[in-house]
Order: C-alpha cells, then sequence, then structure tokens
C-alpha cells in the first residue's frame, strides 16, 4: 500500500473516467443505431447471419451494461476515496481508492472483450458478403 495517497493522486482518476464514458457512450450509440439498422432491413425474411448478428448484438449490449457499471462504480469509490481523505479517514481512503482502480481496470477488461466481439461481428458481415 502506498505510503501517502494524496487528494490530487486520487483526483488523476476523474478526467480518466470521464474520457471512458464518453467513449462508452459513443460504442452504446453506434450498437442502438445497429439495431434499429438490422430491426428495418429485416422485417421480412430472417437469415441465418441475422440471427448470429442479433445473437451478437445482444451479448454486446450486456457487455456494455457491465463496462458502464464498473465505470460508474469506479468513479463512486473515486469520489469517495477523496471524501475520506477530506475527513482524515486515510486507510479507508486507500481501501476505497484501490477498489476504484479494481473496478476500473475491470471495466477496461470488459471493454476490451467487447471490441473482440465488435471485430467478429465486422468479420461476419465480410463472410457474407464473400458468399
Amino acid at each position: 500500500m502506498p505510503s501517502s495517497l494524496e487528494l490530487t493522486t486520487a483526483a488523476l482518476l476523474f478526467p480518466a473516467v470521464s474520457l471512458l464514458f464518453l467513449a462508452y457512450t459513443n460504442r452504446f450509440l453506434v450498437l442502438a443505431q445497429l439495431v434499429r439498422q438490422l430491426h428495418g432491413n429485416n422485417r421480412v425474411e430472417v437469415h441465418d447471419i441475422v440471427v448470429r448478428q442479433i445473437h451478437n448484438l445482444k451479448k454486446r449490449i450486456g457487455l456494455m451494461k457491465t463496462m458502464q457499471l464498473l465505470a460508474v462504480i469506479s468513479f463512486i469509490l473515486c469520489s469517495l476515496s477523496l471524501t475520506l481523505m477530506y475527513l482524515r479517514y486515510v486507510q479507508s481512503a486507500h481501501v476505497a481508492f484501490g477498489l476504484s482502480l479494481f473496478a476500473l481496470t475491470a471495466s477496461l477488461v470488459v471493454s476490451l472483450y467487447e471490441v473482440w466481439l465488435s471485430t467478429g461481428a465486422i468479420e461476419l458481415e465480410l463472410s457474407d458478403m464473400e458468399r
């Protein structure tokens, strides 16, 4: 555990989490647009590739929820850490900050997996175009 945790150290996490929220929101908007486009284009026939796309999109939307939840938890814990430092509860502030970093890291890992699935969806589209 670090010997000292200052307000400025924990405050450094705020811009990072804010940027993550922006990136996650953009990814969510793209997913929503894809779902709407898929819904509009396939009202008559449902092909095998459409079923696979739907499965992929559902999984990615679930991951997006998890990513955002973990990022929010990270932000809340970071805020709690700052509050605890201000109130001079140093040990509790360290724990809250450590949990905040853990939640942020978990959010990034889930984000990496969602990007992996996203590229799989693109490969699915390409394989359909080759046929």
